[in-house]
């Protein structure tokens, strides 16, 4: 055990820190908390995230910066030979090079490996044990974990245990800009997915609806593969086991029409 220079106790986890490491995560350099309590999340966000505070109801509130939404024009996702014939290129599905991506990853790496601390949360996506992927989030803000904490499913102490290597890693050093004359790039805000990798990459936004969204896309890609329908919609179902999608693009309703109080509510954005 180490003290972290916040005068935190740092429980070294090998395993980890061999499978971040991998990652190129200096884990002799940070302090790496893993799925971290919600109360620590907390306390932590409004220690060391400036303007951060409690709403009357118990909800953290904090600031995403100059993003307060998602960048969709800055989005990427690498072509290479293992998905390039699979994705349907275009304005939506904007290329990018191997080379760029591993340029963003190092630069992303570079800025995580200066902070303190680093919070790692490992989850899944999906609920059927058969079809779920094991996602891990490495980021700086507590926020960004407690965002993902809500988002995916945390794992048991058990399946925590035995969790083993990620299916696909989000690094977000969203606080830290991407270089604009990096190929590619048409702003200092880069989302990048690399399938081949299994990696994702985010630099110039703080927006945590990012990481979501980009499990999302992971989701829509692999899940087909594997014979499953991935569907952007909201579900409910009713007392007599009688179950409505609701389909749409975002911000269309899905959240509102499903939140019916005389339904039993499945989800509200993805299934």
């Amino acid at each position: 055990m180490t003290k972290s220079p916040a005068g935190s106790i740092h429980k070294h986890d090998p395993e980890l820190e061999a499978s971040v490491g991998k990652d190129g995560i200096d884990y002799t350099r940070v302090n790496l908390l893993r799925n971290t309590s919600v109360a620590k999340l907390y306390e932590d966000a409004l220690r060391y995230e400036p303007g951060t505070s409690i709403s009357s109801a118990g909800a953290l509130v904090t600031s995403s910066g100059k993003k307060t939404g998602r960048s969709p024009k800055d989005k990427r996702i690498v072509d290479e030979e293992s998905t390039t014939e699979d994705i349907w290129w275009g304005p939506v599905n904007t290329k990018m090079t191997e080379h760029a991506f591993l340029i963003n990853h190092e630069r992303a790496v570079d800025y995580l490996n200066t902070r303190e601390r680093l919070y790692v949360f490992d989850g899944f996506a999906g609920w059927d044990p058969k079809y779920r992927l094991k996602i891990r989030v490495v980021c700086a803000r507590a926020y960004h974990s407690l965002f993902m904490h809500n988002m995916l499913i945390r794992p048991t102490e058990e399946e925590l245990k035995n969790y083993g290597e990620p299916d696909f890693t989000i690094l977000n050093a969203g606080a830290f800009p991407a270089n604009r004359y990096t190929t590619g790039m048409t702003s200092n805000t880069s989302v990048s997915i690399n399938f081949k990798l299994r990696q994702m990459v985010i630099l110039g936004t703080e927006y945590a609806g990012e990481m979501k969204k980009g499990v999302f896309t992971i989701m829509h890609y692999l899940m087909p593969k594997a014979g499953v329908l991935s569907l952007h919609s909201s579900a409910n179902q009713g007392p007599q086991g009688d179950t409505s999608l609701f389909f749409g693009l975002s911000g269309t309703g899905k959240t509102t029409l499903s939140a019916d109080p005389a339904r039993a509510l499945i989800g509200d954005d993805e299934h």
